[in-house]
């Protein structure tokens, strides 16, 4: 039987321009062949045991129905107590946080909070994926602002000053940051961070933070909120969730953080995408966040052996490997390894090699811009990147 197909005049013209996640496209195809998937940013990990434990509890406990839309008082509370723990910034859990499903709604519900059809918005590039349909999903306007990658007299990604300032105009809303970055790695510098302020204040924008991977940084850097930069309070949205840090990335928990008026925009848009986070998850959240100060402080250190193994691993398989700052990835260059363009090379890792990364087009907005990137992530069991160092040994034998 023949699939049906719907008549092109059903699509919405806002869908046009993007298509679904090369991300999880590249999951799907290391399921199909059997391949190990360094694709996808998820542990192959247990999760702490504590945690699940709380969450299993808070399920016993009859932590079942529907929480209030922005998210359960005590976990709210939670929140903000980490927050003035780890950056000493006093968050009002009543008007200041909202908890959504994750750090992806939360994105989505604070950009169409804030924006309005032709509203520019500014976004380095490379960029997570989801930001390039977040923004045609809002009508806004995407201004891209180059990272560029390391070289030999400049260690980490950079952006030029002067391209980022020509960047902002009357029109600009808003400038997406995601420190630490995926897919680079780069962790912004307080110096960095003051610029944009700077910028933001001059041309009266905000600053959307997506501080999903806050705890996981190497090197001695340390992520620092833009919130917390002077005068940035009042223009600033920080998401973030539990995902990455508790390897829970199922648990689909986040929160945003912003003044109060714009927390009413982000609320309203939040009821409707989605009512509410899953109820007992956010009561387990409350274990985890109050508790965990020391797991917060020895992440790094546990992930700063995997990034060495990947590196190793990666370098051995011919790879030029920008090595990352934070988060878990790491871009590589691949015209050491193939003549074959980024998409090419992912498909014949995965199908001929057995080995699933990303390629790295999927993070430009012009493909031919990353065609000598593909990006694999590096949160896996040490077995796993072994794994993959054997099937890479492939590419040497070609």
């Amino acid at each position: 039987m023949s699939a049906v197909v719907a008549p092109r005049r059903f699509r919405s013209a806002r869908t046009a321009d993007f298509k679904e996640s090369v991300i999880r496209e590249m999951t799907r195809h290391a399921i199909r062949h059997g391949a190990v998937n360094l694709a996808q940013g998820f542990p192959d990990f247990a999760a702490p045991f504590d945690i699940k434990q709380a969450a299993i509890e808070a399920v016993t406990a009859d932590h079942n129905q529907y929480p209030i839309t922005w998210g359960v008082k005590p976990f709210r509370d939670a929140i903000a107590r980490k927050y003035k723990r780890t950056y000493g910034m006093e968050v009002d859990p009543e008007r200041e946080i909202t908890v959504c499903c994750g750090a992806t709604e939360g994105m989505i519900a604070s950009l169409m909070a804030v924006t309005d059809p032709g509203d520019e918005v500014v976004v380095f590039e490379p960029f997570y994926e989801n930001y390039h349909p977040d923004t045609l999903l809002c009508g806004a306007v995407r201004k891209l602002v180059t990272l560029h990658a390391p070289t030999a007299h400049s260690e980490a990604w950079r952006f030029d000053p002067d391209e980022l300032r020509r960047a902002f105009s009357p029109r600009t809303k808003a400038i997406i940051i995601n420190t630490p970055n995926n897919p680079t790695g780069k962790v912004f510098s307080r110096e960095e961070l003051t610029y944009i302020a700077s910028l933001c204040q001059e041309f009266d924008a905000l600053a959307i933070t997506d501080e999903i991977y806050e705890h996981i940084t190497f090197d001695g850097q340390h992520h620092i909120p833009i919130a917390t930069l002077p005068g940035m309070r009042e223009r600033s949205i920080l998401i973030n969730s539990m995902s990455k840090t508790f390897s829970v990335t199922g648990w689909r928990v986040g929160w945003v953080i912003a003044p109060p008026d714009i927390t009413d925009s982000v609320r309203k848009v939040h009821d409707f995408l989605t009512v509410g986070a899953a109820t007992p998850l956010q009561h387990a959240g409350i274990y985890a966040l109050d508790e965990g100060d020391a797991y917060f402080q020895g992440l790094s250190n546990e992930y700063s052996g995997r990034r060495e193994a990947a590196l190793a691993m990666l370098t051995q398989a011919g790879f030029r490997c920008y090595v990352p700052g934070g988060a878990y990835y790491v871009m590589c260059d691949i015209s050491n390894v193939t003549a074959k363009n980024d998409v090419d090379f992912a498909m014949e890792l995965v199908e001929h090699v057995g080995v699933a990364g990303v390629p790295g087009s999927s993070f430009y907005l012009n493909p031919t811009s990353g065609a000598s990137q593909i990006r694999f992530c590096f949160c896996k069991k040490y077995e796993t990147l072994a794994a993959a160092g054997e099937r890479f040994k492939r590419i040497m034998k070609a």
